[in-house]
């Protein structure tokens, strides 16, 4: 046991939110990824604030994560602190002197799917398009995640985050939408995510940083509208069987590139050939050209080559230089 897991036994004990030596694998949608020297869910503010102090204390890098639907982690898993941020409590208040309004504030733990059913049975709507995104709450501001021509920021007013820009003294604040800075599958919290395409063509993991990221949502607030339950229900049932008769049943991590301008990553990777393509125990999906698979058994480095090869062959052909939606994380 190292020092690191053995402070964190003697913090939080014997609980099954505490894992030393935990396999990634378990905690991203690729089901890729080495262990992380200790991994913990976090579900009160509390806690974030004590891992981060105990990350500090010990000079280890601390990760804040979600529940890994965006994320290639590596094969080498991840020294120090992996935290899956989760808190999963969420209220609903109507807004007073606006029929047919409610303000939701929702945990960055609430699972998206889950969130938008018992929305539909008390009549809510605004987030039915994220009946099937297997993501969470937080992850999907961090992303600004939508589909059919809808997202995050349609209903989104502010994000409540964990300031650890300088961890010595984390601070709470209060987000207002004009400062979250959302835009296509953007948001401040990408601002320094984004992971460029080397010389020898492969994307390049930015340098471990000791707090990653250091703002961390913990929560947010939308804006939504009173709507016949049946009539949520029906659309959020189309947007589900939509996902499922166009997107792999397989193990991903969604798209794996932004669309550029006027066209679709998943045409341009199509278009040159590639669907279907394998590697190791990794594909790109016959299904649909820009999601990558496991097959089982796939490694991270599996899906860094078919990641790096659709990239380069694109740009040599097309001349677009697609941009990964995917994030790198842990120690590459």
């Amino acid at each position: 046991m190292t020092p690191l897991q053995a402070a964190c036994v003697a913090r939080w004990g014997d609980t099954p939110r505490l894992r030393l030596d935990e396999p990634l694998a378990r905690h991203g949608t690729f089901g890729v990824g080495g262990p992380a020297e200790v991994w913990m869910g976090a579900t009160a503010e509390d806690d974030l604030v004590a891992l981060l102090a105990l990350a500090q204390d010990h000079a280890v890098p601390i990760l804040f994560s979600g529940n890994g639907t965006n994320v290639l982690y590596a094969d080498a898993g991840a020294r120090g602190v992996v935290v899956r941020v989760s808190p999963e409590d969420w209220h609903i208040r109507e807004v007073d002197g606006a029929a047919g309004t409610a303000r939701l504030h929702a945990g960055a733990g609430v699972s998206l799917p889950k969130l938008v059913n018992d929305l539909a049975a008390l009549g809510w709507a605004g987030l039915e398009w994220g009946a099937g995104v297997p993501g969470t709450v937080g992850g999907g501001v961090v992303s600004n995640a939508g589909c059919h021509g809808q997202s995050i920021s349609d209903t989104i007013q502010s994000a409540r985050v964990l300031d650890a820009r300088d961890p010595a003294v984390p601070t709470f604040r209060d987000l207002a939408f004009a400062e979250l800075g959302l835009g296509y599958r953007q948001s401040r919290f990408r601002q320094h995510r984004r992971v460029p395409f080397g010389a020898d063509g492969r994307p390049q993991a930015p340098p471990r940083a000791l707090v990653d990221p250091t703002e961390i949502i913990v929560s947010a607030t939308f804006l939504l509208r009173r709507d016949d339950p049946a009539a949520i229900r029906a659309r959020a049932a189309g947007y589900r069987q939509y996902r499922k008769d166009t997107q792999p049943a397989q193990a991903s991590a969604g798209s794996v590139f932004k669309n550029p301008p006027g066209d679709h990553a998943g045409r341009l990777v199509e278009a040159v050939g590639l669907k279907g393509h394998v590697i190791g125990g990794a594909a790109i999906s016959p299904k649909h050209a820009n999601f990558i698979v496991n097959q089982g058994g796939a490694k991270a480095e599996d899906i860094i080559a078919l990641i790096a090869l659709a990239h380069a062959t694109v740009l040599e052909r097309h001349g677009i230089d697609l941009e990964l939606e995917v994030e790198l994380r842990g120690d590459w």
